[in-house]
């Protein structure tokens, strides 16, 4: 047990080395399960870069889904960074994942390393941030995902109501979160924060954990959920106000496109809270990046042996590349959509319909 790792090797990590740790894991997990009165789902946190986390974390996933198929499976997903990067097989190892998640997870958070390392430098202006303090932004974000099933409030949130509210789509699943206020540890105790301020930051790109510009897609859907003693009314208008301002990056055929949720107790050291979740369109920036890239290895064959050696199929690969740019598609399909179209689409069949009944 733990004697090797998946050496960055997706295969290693789905189908030899991972295969035979699994079903111990899932021995744990059971256990655990079965001491739970209400079960509400899973949260897994795996990075999409190595072969561990994507390999192993993307086995483990389809064996849940398959053992507990009426609860929700959410991911906290690590993509590969734009311009930093810790492995050269990355792209083929993140392809395989996110083909894996399109059809197993009900909600995948991305996040990606360098967006975290941009928030420390410039909002936080850390000089050197270690991982500690990655992690550190990252579970303030986790915490508020969940906070709703562990303590009470006005308005409660669960896994469930956030996937109900959050996903259009079943394959569009894939979501960018921000936390506010964001202040350096240093910092917090100083710092009130009123709930106008805590929604401006909030929607701010700058402080999206993930690699790609909400403002170069829309909003399918958003999520916010507020910590903390505060009015429900303020709330509500603040986030009315945000819609109204910023309407062109909302998809107008959604009309309430914003869930709330309030939960009365703050987070250790604040006095106020509010997590960020949006499912924008602008996240196929971070595919397509990761679909280049794996292009232009996969052309030449480039490392494929490694993949093959473990009994991978050159099939596979094709599968996980068409996969994702359908989805780069799809995402591209519901940012272009507008009202008239889909009117125009349905008055289309309707005449289509009449015309055959004629005959």
């Amino acid at each position: 047990f733990g004697h090797s790792g998946a050496g960055n090797n997706w295969a290693k990590g789905h189908y030899t080395e991972g295969a035979e740790l699994v079903d111990t894991v899932l021995d744990v997990l059971r256990r655990e399960a079965e001491a739970c009165d209400c079960l509400q789902g899973f949260q897994m946190a795996h990075s999409l870069g190595g072969g561990t986390g994507s390999g192993m974390g993307t086995l483990l996933i389809s064996k849940i889904k398959e053992e507990y198929p009426d609860r929700i499976m959410a991911t906290f997903s690590v993509f590969p960074s734009p311009k930093v990067s810790d492995a050269v097989v990355e792209p083929y190892n993140a392809t395989l994942s996110v083909h894996q998640l399109v059809e197993n997870t009900d909600e995948t958070f991305c996040i990606d390393n360098e967006a975290l390392y941009d928030i420390c430098f410039r909002t936080l202006k850390m000089n050197t941030p270690t991982y500690g303090d990655l992690n550190h932004l990252l579970s303030a974000t986790m915490s508020g995902v969940t906070t709703c099933l562990r303590f009470p409030g006005q308005l409660n949130a669960d896994l469930r109501k956030l996937a109900v509210n959050m996903v259009p789509f079943p394959r569009l699943h894939f979501f960018i979160t921000g936390f506010a206020p964001l202040t350096s540890r240093g910092c917090q105790q100083y710092r009130t924060v009123s709930v106008p301020e805590l929604t401006q930051q909030m929607f701010d790109a700058r402080n999206m954990m993930a690699a790609c510009d909400p403002r170069h897609g829309r909003y399918l859907t958003v999520a916010a959920m507020f910590r903390g003693r505060m009015s429900m009314k303020e709330v509500d208008e603040q986030m009315l106000n945000v819609q109204n301002k910023n309407s062109a990056y909302f998809v107008e055929w959604i009309p309430n496109n914003v869930k709330i949720a309030v939960c009365d107790i703050p987070p250790r050291g604040l006095k106020m809270s509010g997590t960020f979740v949006g499912n924008s369109t602008s996240i196929q920036e971070i595919f397509k990046r990761i679909s280049e890239q794996f292009s232009a290895m996969f052309r030449r064959k480039a490392f494929l042996h490694w993949y093959t050696g473990e009994g991978m199929d050159e099939m596979e690969f094709m599968e996980a590349e068409s996969n994702m740019n359908d989805l780069v598609s799809e995402y591209q399909q519901y940012q272009d959509a507008t009202v008239e179209d889909e009117v125009d689409d349905f008055e289309g069949d309707i005449e289509e319909e009449e015309e055959e009944e004629e005959y």
